[in-house]
């Protein structure tokens, strides 16, 4: 089991709120503040969990930092008003800023009994065999 220390389960705490927030202010049509809120819980939580210096040099790699404009973008997009822009901004620098974790979350997915069994249908494996993660 891994042990975390106790500012990295402060972050996970964040972290988790923060997609609550995220995703509970989608359900709500676009609600402004709850996407705010969930936005700044996420960013805090990631920097409580992987620490404040490794947060900027993930961020402001040379290689991500169109991903990041984009990100912290739609970030600022969303808290001065505009969720709907805002969010899809963010959606396109999460997946630019994560896109090399994705096969690291599929391959830990696949080993999960239930769903690693509906990842290995036909049609699903044909995708990840075309690499578009």
């Amino acid at each position: 089991m891994i042990s975390l220390t106790d500012s990295q389960k402060i972050g996970m705490g964040l972290t988790g709120f923060g997609v609550f927030f995220l995703f509970f202010g989608m359900i709500l049509f676009f609600d402004k503040a709850l996407l705010a809120i969930g936005n700044i819980l996420f960013v805090a939580g990631l920097a409580f969990v992987i620490g404040l210096e490794r947060t900027f040099r993930f961020f402001f790699q040379k290689h991500k930092i169109k991903a990041t404009g984009f990100f912290l973008g739609g970030v600022f997009v969303v808290l001065i008003g505009w969720p709907i822009i805002g969010v899809l901004l963010e959606i396109y620098g999460f997946f630019l800023l994560f896109r090399g974790f994705f096969p690291v979350v599929v391959g830990f997915i696949r080993r999960i009994p239930v769903l690693g069994s509906i990842l290995n249908l036909p049609f699903i494996s044909a995708v990840k065999q075309n690499n578009v993660f």
